[in-house]
């Protein structure tokens, strides 16, 4: 076999190998072209090949999968969705979400011209479905989402209500028939809303407390409430969280922690050692060493904040607050704060002994390895979304059966407490989970070092560029460095989501550069970019074939991208028939 019969490396890559070789002398060329078997299995060749050509740390281990370094060299360059191989028009406005179902065999896509359509995903794709919202009052579908056995599909969208006011509306539709099943409404539109289970959905709901003070209420839906007895229950109160200085909770997702007893891809270099060595482990969120995870885990309460008086004294919340209040209203102090500062003091020391506190981990069960947690945006300091909100849905929340509120809870108790919280410090505008759901990967534009927020409504200049952030769900810190290549240009008051998607092996994200990015999650480094002639709102890899990507533009089209190997694949050429033989016998009749 020589070089030339070498099915996926071209030129370019031959001339780097003859280069390199001629370099440290180790064979001619003459030889790599006779002997290619023998190149192919030099580990030593590929080892420094690889980290020249793609500019790899040599501090990065193998990818753990990989048997060889030739091996992962042809799985960057082979493997790669990053051949344009169809382009779908059948939207006529922006097309803003892409989404596959569990088997691979459907995908859904949203567009500003208000339709949800659904794709057969065959060699050549075709559209199998298409409906239009604007019948129910929606502007645009924004979102969709398909549950675990594939038989609903969830569409988010705008809703336009009474006098013109905004808000957002989710729609379950049957797959069987393409029926709409029921109607959910969810404030803000931006929530999106969730699966949490078959059957069973999250929505939002938002409520004003002060001119910058608000509430969030998360709702679970039955998915056939529009069709159930009225004596079923169709809904219940799962969480109802308090939103300081204008923020609000957005973009909620379910992360299952059941996938994390068998991870597609430790980031954490130390920790794939220690796998290679283990036979098995079981991972728990919250746990930071392998000495804790074998202990029963109890969740560490945080410790009491000090409630102070504005007199240096101490005493609860409601003194600390009515003293406050009434030395103001007295005279004796003037406040130095504005009207919003000041509502956002009052808020916080109202909301101290007005929340409910974290519910205590118990001792490792077979229920605990099926815990789910909820994931969100929300803030503290502007109404930009710069931090991520995490909390535990319990058992007996993961079901609509039970009270229409939900648990019993003191009549002094107004909110739920989040169980962690990550600042990015910048402004979030996509999220997506491994398909393990042990990593959180978030796009964020970055907001200056040391800036200093005065007013909630004029959050910091943001970045122009996207920076790609990694978490580890399990210990809730942030891994590797944040991938840097993509970039968006609207300022933070016009910033809109950018839907990211994370494959086994693989990344890709959108951007307002007019492209689609893709990176390799072991090695950190940028593999291609997919152009389009607009804004890249949502990427979507198979789950079944991570050489399949689709990409989803402001120019109205959709397109489809496959590996260079399946392209081969697929378009390999049929021998042509022998002509031999039927020549000889068309002679021989004539």
């Amino acid at each position: 076999m020589d070089v030339g019969d070498s099915p996926f490396l071209p030129d370019s890559i031959l001339y780097e190998i003859f280069l390199y070789l001629d370099h440290v002398d180790v064979l001619s060329v003459g030889l790599v072209c006779r002997q290619w078997h023998a190149v192919a299995r030099d580990e030593f060749l590929w080892k420094e090949l690889f980290y020249r050509y793609y500019r790899v740390s040599r501090e990065v281990p193998r990818h753990p999968a990989a048997v060889s370094w030739y091996e992962d060299f042809q799985r960057l360059y082979d493997t790669i969705p990053c051949v344009e191989v169809q382009t779908l028009t059948e939207h006529n406005d922006q097309v803003l979400h892409l989404s596959f179902s569990h088997t691979g065999y459907l995908f859904a896509s949203c567009s500003k011209d208000c339709t949800v359509k659904i794709w057969n995903n065959e060699l050549a794709i075709s559209l199998l479905h298409s409906s239009n919202m604007r019948l129910y009052n929606w502007s645009y579908t924004q979102f969709s989402q398909f549950n675990s056995d594939d038989t609903l599909l969830l569409v988010s969208g705008v809703f336009v209500g009474p006098c013109n006011s905004s808000s957002g509306e989710i729609a379950v539709i049957s797959l069987d028939n393409f029926t709409l099943l029921s109607r959910v409404r969810n404030k803000p539109y931006d929530v999106f809303g969730c699966w949490l289970n078959e059957t069973n959905l999250i929505s939002g709901n938002l409520h004003r407390i002060g001119r910058i003070t608000s509430c969030s209420v998360l709702w679970l839906n039955n998915a056939f409430q529009g069709i159930e007895s009225e004596n079923v229950n169709v809904v219940k109160r799962l969480f109802k969280i308090q939103n300081l200085n204008a923020s609000t909770i957005r973009t909620v997702m379910v992360a299952d922690c059941s996938r994390y007893d068998a991870p597609d891809l430790l980031l954490d270099y130390k920790e794939q050692l220690a796998a290679a060595a283990a036979p098995y482990q079981v991972f728990d969120l919250g746990s930071d060493s392998e000495e804790e995870e074998a202990k029963p885990k109890q969740k560490v309460m945080p410790e009491p904040v000090a409630q102070a008086s504005p007199d240096g004294g101490s005493g609860t919340a409601e003194d600390g607050l009515q003293q406050f209040l009434d030395d103001i209203l007295e005279g004796r102090v003037m406040p130095v704060m504005s009207e919003s500062e000041l509502e956002t003091k009052v808020a916080e020391l109202l909301a101290r002994n007005r929340t409910k506190p974290p519910e205590l981990n118990q001792f490792p069960t077979e229920a605990s390895n099926k815990k789910k947690y909820l994931i969100f945006t929300t803030g503290c300091l502007t109404y930009s979304p710069h931090q991520i909100g995490i909390k535990q849905i319990l058992p007996h929340q993961m079901t609509t059966a039970g009270p229409v509120l939900g648990e019993k809870r003191r009549s002094d108790e107004f909110f739920d407490s989040l169980d962690h919280v990550i600042d990015i410090h910048g402004h979030i505008i996509g999220m997506g989970l491994s398909p393990d759901h042990r990593y959180l990967y978030v796009n964020s534009r970055s907001w200056p070092r040391d800036c200093v927020i005065s007013d909630p409504k004029q959050p910091p200049p943001i970045a122009e560029e996207i920076d790609l952030h990694v978490f580890d769900l399990k210990t809730m810190k942030e891994v590797k460095r944040a991938l840097r290549s993509h970039r968006a240009y609207t300022p933070s008051d016009e910033c809109f989501f950018i839907f990211l998607d994370v494959s086994r092996d693989f990344v890709a994200s959108g951007a307002e550069d007019h492209h689609g990015y893709i990176w390799d999650r072991h090695y950190n480094i940028c593999l291609a970019k997919l152009q389009h002639d607009d804004v890249v709102n949502s990427v979507a890899f198979s789950p079944i074939e991570q050489e399949l990507l689709l990409t989803a533009s402001d120019d109205t089209t959709i397109k489809v991208w496959r590996s260079p190997r399946t392209v081969r694949i697929h378009h390999a050429r049929k021998p042509k028939p022998r002509k031999l033989l039927f020549s000889w016998l068309m002679n021989q009749q004539s």
